[in-house]
């Protein structure tokens, strides 16, 4: 599925609609360069489930939990981690086991640790904005983009 975001208030409406469209277990990876929105995405997904306080990038972290609307997210960033190892002395296993969705830009600096994504969104520049690149990676991955199928056609 191909979407296209002029700003970042597009690029949040996108990730709010992600939001009410994923189960309560879902895992989400979110590719793309520096400044390209994965974080963005993010914060229009949070403020989807219901979150009304901050969302920041969890480059330092690695990791922000979020419980909103009767949902857990864990959003992280691993943009900074040197060998993904690291996860397992942050005590990230017992996150991935939990019934929620986790968001996870720069999933490839997780590579043979983390489990593997129902839905993969890259991020690309565009002239005027930005692409989104949806891509279900299983059952679950295929239920989320016919249920964002079916809002934004509801919408339009």
């Amino acid at each position: 599925m191909k979407l296209s975001a002029e700003s970042e208030l597009e690029q949040e409406s996108i990730g709010a609609a992600l939001a009410k469209a994923a189960p309560g277990a879902c895992i989400i990876y979110l590719k793309g360069d520096l400044g390209a929105g994965k974080t963005t995405l993010a914060r229009g997904f949070m403020r989807g489930l219901g979150h009304q306080g901050a969302v920041k990038s969890p480059t330092y972290t690695l990791v922000e939990p979020y419980e909103s609307g009767g949902r857990r997210c864990f959003h992280f960033d691993l943009y900074r981690l040197a060998d993904p190892d690291e996860l397992e002395y942050l005590g990230v296993r017992d996150l991935l086991e939990d019934d929620a969705v986790l968001l996870i830009e720069w999933p490839e600096r997780g590579a043979g640790w983390l489990p593997p994504a129902d839905l993969l969104i890259t991020i690309s520049y565009v002239s005027d904005g930005r692409a989104l690149l949806l891509e279900a990676m299983s059952a679950v991955g295929e239920k989320v983009i016919e249920r964002l199928q079916s809002d934004i056609k509801s919408r339009n």
